[in-house]
C-alpha cells in the first residue's frame, strides 16, 4: 500500500450481479474399489455447502466488511432456498430472481483423501421472462451503489450485459467484469476488466513476448474503451495496463492448494478496495495479495481483513 491509512472498508457499497451458483462439497474416506467398476468407492462423512459463482464473489466482499447486494436467477428449489438463507447468514442483501422452471445451477464436488475424484454440474439456462425482470431490478439498484461487478460465467445470467453497463456509466460507476467466453464486446464501457490468462488467449491469441503481449491487452483495452484491464497470470501474479502505463504485481502466493475461486476473491478485493476509496494500484497491490492467500485454502474460500492487514 503506498500509504499507511486505515481502509474504510465498511464505506464500500459493491453490487454483484453474475451466474449464482451453489457448491457442495462431500467429503468421505476411500478403502476399496467398486466391484461394479473400476472406481473408488467414497464413503461420505461430511458436507459442506458454499456459495459460488457470483455468490461467492458476494461471500467475499461481504467477508471484508462491505455494505454488499447480489442480483441473480436461481430455481424455486431446495438449493436455491440454501442460497438465500447462507447470504442472510454473512449478511448481503440478496435480490434474487426465482425461476420455478429451471433448476438452480449446482456444482457438487464429492473430495476423498483431500483430493477432488469428480464434480457434478446441474445448470439450466434462465428464462427470458425472468431475465427482463432482473434488468428492470438491475435499473432501480444501481444507483445506490458506488462499485458494480459484472460476474460472467456464461450460464445465461448476464445476456443483458450491454444495457446494466450503459445504464451504470451513464451514473458514473465502477463497472468490474470478470468475462468469459469468445467475444468480449458486451463489455464495452465497463471501467476494468479482469480475464485469467486462458481467458484473454481465447481472445487475442497467444505471445510469444512481454511486449507482444502488452501491445495485444492494451489494443483490446482501447477497442472496449475502459480504463483499465488487469490480467490475472497465477503462478505469474497479476499485470496491470492502464493508458501509456504497464504495471507488474509479483504473486503472493506461498503455497498453491486450490484456484477454484481465486478470480472471484480477487475481484471482490478490487471492487471493495475501490469502493472504501482507494486508488487503483492499491486496491490491484491488495487483491493480488488476497488471491495470494486464497489459493493457499481448499474449495471456494474467503480472506479476512486481519489476514490482508498482516
Amino acid at each position: 500500500m503506498s500509504n499507511s491509512a486505515p481502509i474504510a472498508w465498511n464505506r464500500a457499497k459493491i453490487l454483484i450481479v453474475g451466474d449464482v451458483m451453489l457448491d457442495r462439497y462431500w467429503f468421505g474416506e476411500v478403502n476399496r474399489i467398486s466391484p461394479e467398476a473400476p472406481v473408488p468407492v467414497v464413503r461420505v462423512e461430511r458436507r459442506e455447502e458454499r456459495l459460488g459463482g457470483a455468490a461467492n464473489v458476494a461471500r467475499n466482499a461481504a467477508s471484508l466488511g462491505a455494505q454488499t447486494a447480489l442480483l441473480g436467477v436461481t430455481g424455486a428449489d431446495e438449493a436455491g432456498s440454501v442460497v438465500e438463507d447462507l447470504l442472510t447468514d454473512i449478511g448481503v442483501r440478496s435480490h434474487l430472481n426465482r425461476d420455478p422452471s429451471i433448476s438452480t445451477i449446482v456444482k457438487l464436488r464429492v473430495i476423498g483423501r483431500q483430493q477432488q475424484l469428480v464434480r457434478i454440474d446441474f445448470e439450466e439456462a434462465p428464462t427470458d421472462t425472468v431475465l427482463r425482470d432482473k434488468l428492470t431490478q438491475f435499473n432501480a439498484l444501481v444507483g445506490d451503489y458506488d462499485v458494480i461487478v459484472l460476474s460472467d460465467y456464461a450460464k445465461g445470467s448476464l445476456v443483458n450485459v450491454r444495457d446494466m453497463i450503459s445504464v451504470a456509466a451513464k451514473l458514473g460507476k465502477k463497472i468490474l467484469v470478470d468475462p468469459k467466453g469468445d467475444d468480449f464486446s458486451p463489455y464495452r464501457g465497463a471501467s476494468i476488466l479482469t480475464p485469467n490468462r486462458s481467458e484473454l488467449i481465447r481472445i487475442v491469441g497467444n505471445w510469444k513476448s512481454e511486449e507482444e503481449l502488452t501491445t495485444k491487452a492494451q489494443n483490446l483495452r482501447q477497442s472496449l474503451d475502459m480504463e483499465a484491464l488487469l490480467l490475472t497470470r497465477s503462478e505469474e501474479g497479476m499485470t496491470l495496463y492502464r493508458d501509456n502505463d504497464v504495471q507488474h504485481f509479483p504473486t503472493m502466493a506461498r503455497e498453491v492448494f486450490d484456484v477454484s475461486g481465486a478470480g472471484d476473491t480477487v475481484i471482490a478485493t478490487l471492487a471493495v478496495m475501490l469502493g472504501s476509496g482507494a486508488s487503483l494500484v492499491d486496491a490491484v497491490s491488495m487483491a493480488n495479495k488476497a488471491g495470494g492467500i486464497v489459493v493457499g485454502k481448499l474449495g471456494t474460500a474467503t480472506v479476512t481483513q486481519e489476514e490482508l492487514s498482516a
